[in-house]
């Protein structure tokens, strides 16, 4: 039987479809009554649902499939980063309040299992444990150690121990910060010297946006729950290096740095989203305005790149709902709901667009789904559904 317990999933969709009407005052206005919390619940458990029945494993691993349907390249279940977006999802399924979040407190208990399948225990090339990018036997034979894989993992560690008070999962991402500091370019000698390599892997040496921002984001929330001033130093001498490398002129982040000094100058959306939320983290750590005004220039920059040019779509769903939480979290300090707006629009038209009603599914190529969109998806909707207030713990 399929571990996600489909009369419990069931019974919480029925909750949250059949109490859709009508919507709180706060949640009509321009979107209407499809904007509601409730709107979204149903929408972020279907799609989940549908995740389960066709992406994961059911064989006992508690792990995932990469794609629907399968690719013929594709090795018997996913990889760390698509696993931890689904991870992540069921996180913020759970984070829903009442009855509909306390329906995923046995799935997510199963993704913390799964996630383990990864762990590294001996440590990688630094010698420090962390999560490999393959499972590990006998589930698999691990993989190259990703220092943004161990991020990811790490900020939904941090998420869940401010939702739910779990120590061992703020131990977890403690250590993994130790993880990603060994992954700092301490070499003066190279083109820009700092910044936290992409891998461990000796057939990359790039130091992306992507690497050293959520390290950044990640030590600020640390230094926010325990106060140690080190996590603070750490989080302002990444955030340095990434506004001075890979700081572009339009107020948006370029992707990464290689050793011979030259420059990927992609603009993904998740590289904007971080630094959004970073920044507003580290005005919340220090006070200081500066750090809120970086977050409001690069949230303006990207809304305008990205929705008033229109190049929404031609991002990753997974990249977008890094991109879309960070501004949820920003929200969440300053007020305004620009930033929920647009959100609510991607994820209406995506519903309407993209999901196969038959499967629940979002093939972006209108043809398979890639665990990490179904995933994102997924995040986008459980998170419209959350208490706006909520959205401070977001990465």
């Amino acid at each position: 039987m399929r571990f996600t317990r489909a009369v419990g999933t069931v019974a919480a969709l029925a909750c949250v479809m059949g109490a859709a009407a009508p919507a709180v005052a706060d949640d009509v206005g321009r979107h209407g009554p499809d904007a509601s919390p409730r709107t979204q619940a149903a929408r972020a458990v279907a799609s989940y649902e549908a995740m389960q029945e066709h992406l994961y494993a059911d064989d006992g691993s508690s792990l995932y499939l990469e794609h629907f349907p399968r690719k013929a390249k594709d090795r018997t279940y996913s990889f760390e980063w698509p696993f931890s977006q689904a991870h992540v999802a069921t996180l913020d399924l759970a984070g829903i309040p009442g009855r509909t979040g306390r329906q995923f407190v046995d799935d997510l208990a199963d993704r913390d299992v799964g996630q383990e399948r990864f762990w590294n225990a001996g440590g990688g090339t630094t010698g420090l444990p962390g999560y490999d990018s393959y499972p590990r036997a006998p589930y698999g034979d691990g993989g190259d150690m990703f220092y943004d894989d161990n991020e990811w993992v790490a900020l939904a560690k941090v998420q869940q121990y401010l939702d739910t008070g779990d120590a061992a999962a703020l131990e977890r991402a403690e250590e993994i910060f130790d993880l990603v500091v060994t992954g700092w370019d301490t070499d003066p000698s190279h083109p820009a010297p700092g910044g936290v390599f992409w891998t461990q892997a000796t057939w990359s040496t790039d130091r992306n946006t992507v690497s050293t921002m959520p390290g950044a984001q990640l030590a600020t929330r640390l230094y926010l729950i325990t106060g140690e001033r080190d996590y603070l130093r750490w989080a302002e001498r990444m955030t340095d290096w990434t506004d001075r490398y890979l700081l572009a002129p339009d107020g948006l982040y370029w992707d990464n740095i290689k050793l011979d000094g030259s420059i990927d100058r992609t603009h993904w959306s998740y590289n904007q989203g971080v630094p959004v939320g970073t920044y507003a983290l580290l005005y919340q750590a220090t006070g200081d305005e500066e750090y809120l005004d970086k977050a409001r220039a690069i949230a303006r920059a990207s809304y305008r790149y990205y929705v008033t040019e229109g190049r929404l779509d031609d991002q990753p769903m997974f990249f977008n709902s890094i991109w879309f939480k960070n501004l949820l979290l920003l929200e969440s300090v300053t007020g305004g709901h620009t930033y929920r707006d647009a959100m609510t629009d991607y994820a209406d038209a995506q519903w309407r667009e993209v999901r196969d009603p038959e499967t629940g599914l979002f093939p972006a190529d209108g043809e398979t789904t890639e665990l990490l969109g179904q995933a994102a998806m997924v995040q986008i909707y459980a998170t419209l559904a959350w208490p706006r207030g909520k959205a401070s713990i977001l990465y």
